[in-house]
Parts: C-alpha cells; sequence; structure tokens
C-alpha cells in the first residue's frame, strides 16, 4: 500500500465538502476520483499532497515514497525555452554527465594510485549514470513534449510566451520525468489533443508506479483506472474497475437502495394495516400483539429515498420547425491565417437529423470551421449554402455569445422578450439557477455555470440545426450524460467539435476528421472510427444463446404462473378467513345477548348449552386470528 486515508473530513464554512473518507491506494494501483463539479474532489487531493489541512483525519504515505502532483492551473513561469524547462528535472544527470566528463579529462594527466582512484570514481558515476537511463534522457524529454502535442519546430520557444493551457502541458511534462512513486493528476486531459490523450493514456498504463486522476473524461477513465473513488455528497465510496464499470455497478447499488426503500415502505404500512386491524378485534391478546408490532416498528431504522440521478437539470432540445431534407452544402471551402493554412478544398453536407463530430488535432481550424459557417469569420474560398426553414443555434466554447455585464436574468429576458418572469426562473431553475443566483453577473460565474447558461439559451432557441464548439467542456460527468440524452432525443441536425471521446460515441452518427489540412469522413461513432470492431459472433453460438433464452424465458413464465396461483390462492384464503371471523364475532356477540337474557340467566341448562356454543366459537375465533395474521404477511 503505498497511500492511506482515514476518516479525512473538512468544511468551509457551513459546506460539509468531506464526510469521515477512508480510502487506500496500492502500489501500481490506477485510480480516478469521481464526482459533480463542487465535490470536493480537487479539494480531496489538496488534502492528500499537504496543500490544505483536513479538519481530522489521517494521510499516511509509505514509507521512502515519493509522489508528484498536477493542479489544474499552473503558474510556470520561466525564461527556459520549452526543452531546457524539462531538462531541469534531470539536473542530477547533467551533474553526473559534467563529472564523467571532467573524470574523462582528468584521467587523461594522472598515473599511478591517482588513475586508479580516478577510474574507481568513474566507474561508480558511470554506474549511476545508467541507473537512472541518463544516456536516454535527451530522446525522453523529445518524446514528452511530442507526446503532449509541441512540434520539435516549438522546442525552442520561451515558456513565458506560452497560453495556460499549454504551460499546464509543460507542467506535465516535468511531472512525468520526475517519475515519482505516485502520480496525482488533476484534470489532465482539459489542454490535450485527441493524439496527446491518447499518448498520456499509454504512458500512464504503463507506468511503473501508482496513478490518481481526477477527470470528466469517462473514455480516458475506462482506459486507465482499475479502481474508482466516488465523492457523493462528502461521501466517499470505492469501486473496483473503470468508469463503466463503476456505472454499471453504481446504477445495480441505486437500484438495490430504491428496491429496498420501496420494501420498508410497503412493509411499513402493511404493518400498519396489521396493527389497525388487531385493535379492532378488541381482545386483550389482540390489543398485546398490536402493542408488540408497533414497538418493532418503531425500532426500525428508516431508510432514506435515494435521490433520483440526473433529477437536477432539465434540457430538451426542441426544433421549433422542421427544417427541409438538405441542411447545409459546403463547397471548396478553404481558410489561412498569414502563412498558416487551416484547411483548403473543403466540400461535405448534412442532412436533416445527421448528427456530425468534427475531431483532429489542436490548431488544425475545427473552430474555426464552426465560426465561418456561423459567419462570424469569412471563409478565404469556398460557398455555404444553407437548406430550407434551417434555424442555427450555436454553442461557443469561449462563451462569446453570453454578454459579460448581463446578469443572468438579464441575459434570458433580452434575448426572449416574450417569456414572462416566471418562465425566466423556471428555466433558469431547470438549470440549477435558483432564488437570487438569477442576479448574479456572467462575468462572475465559473466555467460550468456559463455553459448551463449557453445550454438555457440553446435550449430556448428552439432552433433546428445545433452547432457546437467543445459543448462538453467544464460541464461534470452528470451535466455531460444529460446533454447526451437530450442530444440523441433531438429530431434537428447537430454539428459540433469535440475532444470527448466518450460523448462523441454515445452521439455522433458520423464523424468528419481533419488532418492535414482537408476532412476524412467515416460512418459511425468514435469506436468505428478507431476500427474497434467486435469479432462476430459464430451462428451456431448465436442459436444456442437464442434456444438457451427461449428455454429460460419458459421457465420463468411457468415460475411466474405457478407464483401468481399461489399468491392468488393466499389472497383467497385470507378474504374466507375474514369473512369467518366477521360471521363468528356476530356469532358470539348473538350468544353474549341470549345469555344476559333473563330467562336463559335463570335456566341452567340453557346456560351451559350457550357457554359450550359461546367457547366452541371463542376457540375457533382464536385460530383464525392466528391464521389472519400469518397469511397478511
Amino acid at each position: 500500500m503505498i497511500l492511506s486515508c482515514s476518516n479525512i473530513d473538512k468544511t468551509f464554512t457551513d459546506n460539509h465538502v468531506i464526510k469521515n473518507a477512508s480510502f487506500h491506494i496500492e502500489d501500481y494501483e490506477k485510480a480516478a476520483i469521481v464526482g459533480i463539479n463542487g465535490a470536493g474532489k480537487s479539494t480531496l487531493l489538496k488534502i492528500i499532497v499537504g496543500e490544505l489541512p483536513a479538519d481530522t483525519g489521517l494521510v499516511t504515505f509509505a514509507k521512502d515514497k515519493s509522489f508528484g502532483y498536477l493542479a489544474q492551473h499552473q503558474a510556470v513561469d520561466s525564461e527556459n525555452t520549452l526543452f531546457d524547462e524539462l531538462l531541469t528535472v534531470k539536473q542530477e544527470v547533467l551533474d553526473l554527465e559534467s563529472a564523467m566528463r571532467q573524470c574523462e579529462l582528468d584521467m587523461k594527466n594522472a598515473d599511478g594510485n591517482a588513475l586508479e582512484l580516478l577510474l574507481k570514481k568513474y566507474t561508480n558515476l558511470t554506474h549511476r549514470f545508467e541507473d537512472i537511463n541518463g544516456y536516454a534522457y535527451k530522446s525522453e524529454i523529445t518524446g514528452i513534449l511530442k507526446g503532449l502535442g509541441f512540434g520539435e519546430d516549438e522546442f525552442d520557444k520561451k515558456v513565458a510566451t506560452l497560453s495556460g493551457g499549454q504551460k499546464t502541458r509543460i507542467a506535465l511534462g516535468k511531472l512525468l520525468l520526475q517519475k515519482p512513486d505516485l502520480i496525482m493528476l488533476d484534470e489532465p486531459t482539459n489542454h490535450l489533443d485527441l493524439n496527446s490523450i491518447a499518448w498520456l493514456e499509454t504512458y500512464l498504463l504503463n507506468y511503473k508506479g501508482a496513478v490518481i486522476i481526477v477527470s470528466h473524461d469517462r473514455y480516458f477513465l475506462d482506459r486507465i483506472a482499475t479502481k474508482i473513488i466516488e465523492l457523493d455528497n462528502g461521501v466517499v465510496s470505492s469501486f473496483k474497475g473503470n468508469y463503466s464499470d463503476y456505472a454499471l455497478q453504481k446504477e445495480h447499488l441505486r437500484t438495490e437502495q430504491m428496491n429496498a426503500y420501496l420494501n420498508q415502505q410497503r412493509e411499513i404500512k402493511h404493518q400498519e394495516a396489521v396493527i389497525d386491524k388487531l385493535r379492532q378485534f378488541n381482545r386483550e391478546k389482540s390489543i398485546r400483539r398490536a402493542e408488540s408490532r408497533e414497538k418493532m416498528l418503531d425500532k426500525i431504522e428508516r431508510l432514506e429515498k435515494p435521490v433520483e440521478v440526473n433529477a437536477d437539470m432539465k434540457l430538451k432540445l426542441t426544433p421549433h420547425q422542421t427544417s427541409g431534407n438538405d441542411v447545409i452544402q459546403i463547397q471548396e471551402l478553404s481558410k489561412s491565417f498569414g502563412q498558416n493554412k487551416l484547411f483548403s478544398h473543403v466540400s461535405f453536407e448534412l442532412k436533416r437529423g445527421e448528427h456530425v463530430a468534427i475531431i483532429g488535432d489542436n490548431g488544425t481550424g475545427k473552430t474555426t470551421l464552426l465560426k465561418i459557417i456561423n459567419e462570424l469569420i469569412p471563409a478565404d474560398t469556398g460557398e455555404i449554402k444553407l437548406g430550407a426553414n434551417v434555424e442555427i443555434g450555436y454553442y461557443d466554447q469561449e462563451h462569446h455569445v453570453l454578454h459579460m455585464d448581463k446578469t443572468l436574468f438579464e441575459e434570458i429576458s433580452d434575448d426572449y422578450p416574450y417569456l414572462t418572469n416566471t418562465q425566466i426562473r423556471n428555466t433558469l431553475a431547470a438549470f440549477l439557477f435558483t432564488g437570487e443566483d438569477v442576479f448574479k453577473k456572467i462575468s462572475a460565474l465559473s466555467g460550468g455555470e456559463r455553459g448551463r447558461v449557453s445550454l438555457a439559451k440553446l435550449m430556448l432557441s428552439e432552433a433546428n440545426f445545433l452547432i457546437l464548439d467543445e459543448p462538453t467542456n467544464h460541464l461534470d460527468i452528470t451535466s455531460k450524460e444529460i446533454l447526451e440524452s437530450a442530444l440523441n432525443a433531438y429530431e434537428g441536425t447537430v454539428l459540433y467539435v469535440s475532444h470527448d471521446r466518450y460523448f462523441i460515441n454515445k452521439t455522433a452518427s458520423r464523424i468528419l476528421e481533419l488532418t492535414h489540412q482537408e476532412f476524412v469522413n467515416y460512418i459511425g461513432n468514435y469506436d468505428y472510427y478507431l476500427e474497434k470492431r467486435e469479432i462476430l459472433t459464430p451462428v451456431s453460438v448465436l442459436e444456442a444463446a437464442a434456444a438457451e433464452e427461449v428455454s429460460t424465458q419458459k421457465l420463468d413464465w411457468k415460475q411466474q404462473k405457478e407464483t401468481q396461483a399461489q399468491a392468488r390462492k393466499k389472497e383467497n384464503d385470507l378474504k374466507k378467513c375474514e369473512a369467518r371471523i366477521e360471521e363468528l364475532e356476530q356469532k358470539s356477540a348473538s350468544l353474549d345477548t341470549e345469555m344476559a337474557k333473563p330467562e336463559n340467566a335463570t335456566n341452567s341448562a340453557k346456560l351451559q348449552e350457550l357457554s359450550k356454543e359461546k367457547e366452541t366459537v371463542c376457540n375457533e375465533l382464536e385460530e383464525l386470528y392466528e391464521k389472519w395474521e400469518a397469511l397478511s404477511e
């Protein structure tokens, strides 16, 4: 075991972020921490690395084990070039190399004992140099820079001139070069293109150490993770397997919890009905039984109703009108910025109802293409034709369609003036903005919150052609799943850019890859694009499986019929029992009346006869009460 977290607790003012969390990480284990935005995932990582103190609890690392941590945002500021910045990690290699060179020079002018000592020193230096793979350090740095999406022509760039995302990639490269026993990464794929993400997956899969990842990239987690650590309402739970395994286990667990809750509710109602019935019998023994059942009912630990999955954000995309069959035709489209040619002679068309994903490396022009279609920037050459009745709804990853100086309420009301105040508030509430939240400035919102506002405007647009630029950026997994469901139910046409492979797999019916300044067309989802097709199952196996299924269905049907018959018989027996009890209770009351009459009270023979009959009725009633109680269960 390399890391143990025991009873970690953390509260910010009135927000109890982490509640008594305990889990551990084994050597070489690849674990992922998942949860909605704001669940406390980054907080948990910061507590583990010591950047934040826990209120209570203990974080323990195995002795002599090292760790490295990559936060979401890096303040890497250096006058070094990219290559030299990564080279700073290899200081021991550089020092050894320098010492070896000095030894070589000194040995030229030494002899006798001095030479022997220098040879011994040189041997020790070269052994250590080999142990830390010193001869390959330059190729190692080159491989990591290329893997993270930097071309060799960028190696001499100054780190200070890079964007925030590029600086984060440099920080990631330095961490990977350090090769600690435990790597902790907070959203490492945010600033990587598809090729770089695939490279990082392979690197981490083969990494001879443990890894903890915080990520919303479900495809990435499917490939990397062997354990999922879930943070849900402050509670930590561990699941074996990758993300898909976790999602399946989580759904089964939720189903079991819901079934347990519903069963308990039925049992509580049933026991309350039995208690009422026993009290109605109005006998001392029945009342005692009712009281006993009440005490048992009070001792039951009541289960809370499980929260509905994806029950928060409400997103429904419905076109105002149906477009023509030909939605858009693009012919001979070209675009360059100075000497940087993005694409040329691009031609493709979209038909109504198609869901098309555009993929490609960073900087190839995917977002530029969407902006040209939306007439935000002009093309150099080419023609774009929109079909009949096409209405475009645009989602911009930078949220330029939002007005930073407006409040949420104004953002909606100004664009949709026909909506009432209540309708605006209801719309914003559907995207988790309630109360005073609606008067927040757009500029004060987080990336995820701005994404939700953009989705709200997209829904209100009732467009029949959606153009989306990185729609899953800043969205947590739950919100992504809501968006996926909404797009899959959407009857209009969708064209989007995304590097979220799981999202593409779920929503795309066609993929356009922008590579070498042109588009390559694939009819299918992301798995098809990767040519990961399942091996066709032999017909004989299929037939055997089908026969087994039919046999199982017949057996299930027979068992179901038997169970239904038993239930009907039990129900009939219960009704007969209740009818007989009612009949005998009336008989018992009638006998009491007869025994109380003056002419019978003085007639000992008659009284004895009535008493004997009363005793028979009471004995049968006693048996029926017990039978009813048993049948009612």
